[in-house]
């Protein structure tokens, strides 16, 4: 037998038998809660889809965000660190579009991958740089992008024109205002099932940001709430998530088509828990603050942090388990890492511990604490060790104790009873906060006479 075949045939066997990457998909929504959905306790919107791949594969109880709204969040899902470390710890628009970029030294989930022979896209809504600044999804390890780079874009679900890598896509007949001829989400999601077709034959990761279901609440069609006995506002929401949903089940229909099904590891989040106040005109009817949890977007008790997660892995992922234990968005780099068997890239600074044995059934990473910064109306900081959490509304509040175990409402304040907590968590804060020029802590006066500042200069 000639050499030279025997090479190609060695070859040919050691490829076999080495067993393929798995791929990743991480659909993150905006704005979804653990109560829009009715695998959580959900009665008025349906959800068939996401209620199913709870039933095939495992839900969480205390998957908790970065924090508790849009940019920081996302931000610790792709770089792997708190709100204490990371670049990003609030909203911070920029003119004339985007969001302050992430700096040039990042390492993200997908940039990580894709030196390990990863396909990767983003698709959907960005929101940590615009395309000629660090930040750019295309600077970030994305081979491919769609959708919209700006979060104040992507309040519109009918604008005037959305972004396919860096060129701009224009939408006729859309106002950006209200409806129009096209729903964006419409094109984003043929976009992301052209691209998974393409994928078919190689490891991918995809990061499914979808807008939905994002103020402005705009949709094309009510559909089956149309008769609903509700305001406008509760049609179209019920609607949206419906619809988020219904492109759900499509990516995980084509996942089993394409024969992928096995081998894709598909996680689904919020990126912040409940985001409107249980006396509102949507948190009143869907009582989206599931299990009465305190807060919502903007704060950080646990209403504001614990999100929608779910896994699905047949034959890997465990089907119909719930679990309570708590692990958060930084965790998902090194469990990206290990899944993948990707090395740590030179540099890499993460706060996450790997989830890939617990995913698969067996008990979550032990770690010290978990913690949480926000600085939008002012410096906010939260922290959990075990069953312990602690909250302060501004860096001249007081501390705030709660045991979860017993009060996951967060209603006992024990600060006073237990200074020993107290002083735990001023430990904690004090470890896990490092200081960024960005970011300063401050009360909410300090950060009134800020903005004017900044408005000031940027005129």
């Amino acid at each position: 037998m000639p050499l030279r075949f025997l090479l190609v045939l060695y070859a040919a066997i050691a490829c076999a038998a080495e067993p393929r990457k798995p791929n990743l998909i991480f659909i993150l929504s905006d704005d979804l809660a653990q109560g829009d959905l009715g695998c959580y306790g959900q009665k008025l919107i349906q959800t068939p889809n996401l209620d199913r791949m709870a039933a095939e594969g495992t839900r969480f109880t205390q998957g908790y965000c970065g924090t508790s709204v849009c940019a920081p969040s996302r931000t610790s899902l792709m770089l792997g660190q708190h709100t204490g470390h990371s670049p990003i710890r609030a909203n911070r628009e920029l003119k004339a579009e985007g969001q302050l970029p992430i700096p040039a030294e990042s390492i993200t989930v997908a940039k990580a991958l894709k030196g390990n022979g990863y396909a990767t896209a983003c698709m959907g809504k960005w929101g940590m740089g615009m395309f000629d600044t660090t930040g750019s999804p295309l600077k970030n390890g994305f081979d491919r992008f769609f959708g919209y780079n700006c979060q104040r874009h992507a309040h519109s679900y009918f604008p005037t024109y959305l972004y396919r890598d860096d060129q701009r896509i224009e939408l006729p007949g859309n106002d950006g205002k209200g409806v129009g001829k096209t729903y964006a989400q419409d094109l984003i999601q043929q976009e992301v099932e052209t691209w998974i077709r393409a994928q078919k034959d190689q490891p991918f990761f995809l990061f499914y940001a979808i807008t939905l279901p994002h103020a402005r609440h705009e949709i094309d069609d009510v559909g089956i709430y149309k008769d609903k006995p509700w305001t406008p506002t509760q049609k179209a929401y019920a609607a949206q998530v419906t619809r988020l949903d219904a492109d759900v089940g499509r990516v995980l229909k084509l996942l089993k088509e394409l024969g992928l099904d096995e081998n894709t590891l598909v996680m689904t989040a919020g990126d912040n828990g409940s985001s409107f106040a249980p006396a509102s005109e949507l948190g009143k009817l869907f009582d989206q603050a599931s299990n009465g949890l305190r807060g919502y977007k903007r704060g950080l008790y646990e209403g504001a942090l614990r999100q929608a997660a779910l896994a699905r892995w047949p034959g890997k992922v465990p089907a119909g388990r719930v679990s309570d234990e708590p692990w958060a968005f930084w965790d998902y780099l090194p469990t990206a890492l290990e899944l993948s068997g990707t090395k740590a890239p030179a540099g890499l600074k993460t706060d996450g511990l790997s989830l890939a044995a617990f995913l698969q059934g067996g008990p979550a990473p032990k770690r010290d604490y978990f913690y949480w910064e926000l600085h939008e109306a002012q410096s906010l900081q939260a922290a959990r060790w075990g069953d312990w959490k602690a909250v302060r509304n501004g860096p001249a509040a007081k501390m705030e104790i709660y045991d979860l175990k017993s009060d996951a409402n967060e209603k006992n304040d024990l600060a006073d009873k237990r200074p020993d907590l107290v002083a735990k968590a001023l430990t904690v804060f004090k470890d896990a906060h490092v200081d960024h020029p960005e970011w300063p802590m401050r009360t909410q006066k300090q950060m009134q006479d800020a903005n004017k500042a900044r408005k000031t200069e940027s005129k």
